[in-house]
Parts: C-alpha cells; sequence; structure tokens
C-alpha cells in the first residue's frame, strides 16, 4: 500500500456542523488505522492549524464540515503550510459553499437548476410567493447540512422566515419546491458513482433525518431509469468540474413531477457518517468504507 506518511484526520473545527464532522472524523480515522495508516485526530479548535507543521504531519485528510472547513477557508491555510490535503481546492470550496453563486455559475452554463430568488429587505416578499408558488423552501446560501433551511407552506410567512434566517452569514434564498424526488450522485477521481434515491420520513431531508433519524429510506441502486441514471452521472461530472471540484465531492439533485432532473447543490466536503451516502454509494460500486477512505486519501495533493 502506498505510503502516506502522519496523516491528520481534520475533524471538529468551528461550524454549526461541528457534531456531524467529529462522527464523521471518528469513522473516517478508524478505517484508516484499519487500513494501516498513521491516522491521528486534529481538531482545530483545540490546536491551531501550524500544530500540522511542528507535528511532522505530512497530509491532512480534511473532514471539517461548514464554514472554515468548507468555504476555502482551511484549504488556503493548508496550502499556505505546504500541507498535501484531501478535498476540493480554495476555489471550488469557497464556490460550492456559496449556493447562490453556484447556482448562477450552473445556470449561466445552461444547466438545469430550479427557479430561485435572492432575498433582501426590501424584497417584495408577497411577489416572491406568487412566482415560486407554495410550497417553497428558504435557505442560507453558506450553510450545509440541512441548516436553517424552512419548508413554507402558508401564504404571507416569507418576511417573518426571512428576517429569521438573517443571523446566517451569506445571502438568503427562495427556491422553488420540485416534489418528484430527491437524489445524490457522489464523485470520486472524476468518475461519477451510483446514484442514491433519498425517501425521508420528515418533510424534507434535514438535518434530523441525515444525521438522526434511522428511517430514512435510501435506495441505491436508485429507481432511475438506466437513461436517466447515465444523465444523472454526466451532470454530476459537469457540475463538478463547472466549481472546479478535484478529488471527491457530491451533487445533490431534484427530480419534477415530468422526471426533469434539477441540480440543487454541490457538496464538496461530504458526510462520512453511518448514514452518510457517498459510503453508500461506494458500497454499491464494490468498495467497502476503509477502501473509500483509502481512494480518497490518494487523491490529496497541495498546490
Amino acid at each position: 500500500m502506498q505510503n502516506f506518511g502522519k496523516v491528520a484526520v481534520l475533524m471538529g473545527g468551528f461550524s454549526s456542523e461541528r457534531q456531524v464532522s467529529l462522527d464523521s472524523g471518528r469513522a473516517v480515522l478508524a478505517a484508516l488505522r484499519e487500513k494501516g495508516v498513521d491516522a491521528h485526530a486534529f481538531d482545530p479548535k483545540e490546536t491551531p492549524l501550524g500544530g500540522l507543521k511542528t507535528q511532522g504531519f505530512d497530509c491532512a485528510f480534511n473532514i471539517l464540515h461548514g464554514i472554515f472547513g468548507e468555504d476555502g477557508t482551511v484549504q488556503g491555510a493548508l496550502e499556505a503550510l505546504g500541507i498535501r490535503y484531501t478535498g476540493c481546492g480554495v476555489l471550488a470550496s469557497a464556490v460550492g459553499m456559496d449556493k447562490y453563486r453556484c447556482k448562477l455559475l450552473w445556470k449561466g452554463l445552461g444547466l438545469p437548476v430550479p427557479d430561485y430568488e435572492v432575498l433582501r429587505e426590501d424584497s417584495d416578499f408577497d411577489a416572491v410567493e406568487r412566482k415560486l408558488g407554495l410550497p417553497l423552501f428558504v435557505k442560507p446560501a453558506n450553510e450545509g447540512s440541512s441548516v436553517g433551511v424552512v419548508k413554507i407552506k402558508e401564504k404571507g410567512r416569507l418576511k417573518n422566515v426571512y428576517r429569521e434566517l438573517r443571523q446566517y452569514k451569506g445571502e438568503i434564498i427562495a427556491e422553488k419546491f420540485i416534489g418528484g424526488g430527491e437524489y445524490t450522485c457522489a464523485i470520486l477521481g472524476g468518475e461519477a458513482l451510483p446514484s442514491v434515491r433519498i425517501i425521508p420520513a420528515t418533510e424534507f431531508y434535514d438535518l434530523e433525518a441525515k444525521y438522526e433519524r434511522d428511517d430514512t429510506v435510501y435506495l441505491c441502486p436508485s429507481d432511475l431509469s438506466p437513461e436517466d441514471e447515465q444523465l444523472m452521472r454526466e451532470l454530476t461530472v459537469r457540475a463538478f468540474e463547472a466549481v472546479g471540484g478535484r478529488g471527491w465531492g457530491r451533487i445533490d439533485f431534484l427530480k419534477d413531477e415530468s422526471g426533469r432532473l434539477y441540480l440543487l447543490e454541490a457538496n464538496t466536503l461530504p458526510g462520512m457518517t453511518s448514514h452518510s451516502l457517498v459510503p453508500k454509494a461506494a458500497a454499491q460500486a464494490g468498495m467497502d468504507f476503509p477502501q473509500l477512505c483509502i481512494e480518497i486519501l490518494k487523491t490529496a495533493y497541495v498546490e
């Protein structure tokens, strides 16, 4: 097996997704050690990143979800330190974390995205409701794991929800409801993995459904036709390349009642917990969790 040197599993961090990151990190750490990798937990909340150098680390497996770990910040720091790391680089991480600018990019390239509006204090909220229809979703542009996502079903509620969400960094987006199914497609080393159909028991695939409940149904292989499966994989590669993605990631999709696929968002640092989607897709492709972690680690580099 390739000698990776001393590997830091970057986990925890400062974001609202800290606990998810710790759960992912523990799973990755155990898998790498099982494969004989000299891997160690490293939490930037407890030890400054400069400790990677002073402690002699050669490589970082980044599993810091959310702000700081997933938005280009830690990637820039690792570049400055000259330490190889997994996942997307500075630009792709920043664009992928920003749902608004990611949608702008995809839309400009002619890729299918749901209709949306950026909300501001002076927005005509009634007009937005009429344009997008009800129900609709409202979400912070710079949060992950469905943090802050609200489904609005009642007329006249949009303005109040917007004001509640202003506590979050970045733009607040209202997005058209697409109700034909939720899907995701992972990418590893430039190749798309089998798609996963997500059937939550909750209103939508929220934080609880992702990490806490055991009644969310995952279909892998999914229920897509062979033609739609191929289309989703092609769209995944195009969407990931559009943001400048490298190594591994995930593209989330929605399907409408007529069967049309829409890009929902890019996930440049997917979860790696027992409930997570990339391991499910990898297993369908014949790759167990420890081997998946090794394949991700193989993609580590520094510019």
